[in-house]
Formats: structure tokens, C-alpha cells, sequence
């Protein structure tokens, strides 16, 4: 909660504003349409793109592989192949991405309080 109060007291100008846009840019990506489910299914193991696609009613081709390009430049999902026959490609989270299951539970801690409201 400190960093919030640094974000919004301007002390010292040349951390502050540095902290405030990455927050800023982390909450944009995180909260972009559909980024967040997709994190979501991630975190119960890694899943094949039929998987991803078949557990996330009403994304679309396109989108799905927009976002989990997304996510595999910001270093939070790996795409690996797996030899097979026919080949099949599997996304999993990277060890930044599993950080992330923190957030999302206490994201979903705060719908449940909200919904009782």
C-alpha cells in the first residue's frame, strides 16, 4: 500500500513516476481482454491451444493467438513443441508467469467480496 501512497506523493520525482508507469503498464496488460483467463487456465498446468481454446468460452482464434504472443514476449508462457506425431505445441507458464497466481487469487477473493455486496 506504501507504493500506491509513493504514487500518488510526488517526494521524490525521479522514482516515483518510474514505479507508477510500470504499475500503470502491468495493470493495462493484465486486464487486456481475456489476458487474465488465459493466465488462469495456465496455472492448473500446461495446456495444448485446443485446450486453452475449448476451457475459455467466447475468445476467438484470432484473439487466443494474439494474447498468448502477448504473453510469450512479456517472458510469462513458453511455447514448446512436442514431438509427436502429428507435432503439437503446449504453453506453460515461466516461473514469472506463476508469480502471477497471487494476483489472480486475490482478484478473485475481491469478486466473491463484491458479489455478496
Amino acid at each position: 500500500m506504501n507504493e500506491i501512497n509513493n504514487c500518488q506523493n510526488n517526494d521524490n520525482k525521479k522514482e516515483i513516476p518510474h514505479f507508477c508507469t510500470n504499475f500503470h503498464n502491468s495493470i493495462e496488460f493484465i486486464g487486456k481482454r481475456w489476458t487474465g483467463i488465459i493466465i488462469y487456465t495456465l496455472l492448473r498446468g500446461p495446456k495444448r491451444y485446443n485446450e486453452i481454446i475449448s476451457e475459455i468460452h467466447g475468445i476467438s482464434d484470432r484473439l487466443l493467438t494474439e494474447r498468448l504472443r502477448d504473453l510469450e514476449k512479456e517472458g510469462l508462457i513458453v511455447k514448446k513443441m512436442i514431438n509427436q506425431s502429428p507435432k503439437k505445441v503446449e504453453y506453460e507458464l515461466t516461473e514469472a508467469g506463476k508469480q502471477l497466481e497471487e494476483v489472480i487469487e486475490a482478484l478473485m477473493k475481491w469478486v466473491k467480496i463484491r458479489k455478496k455486496m
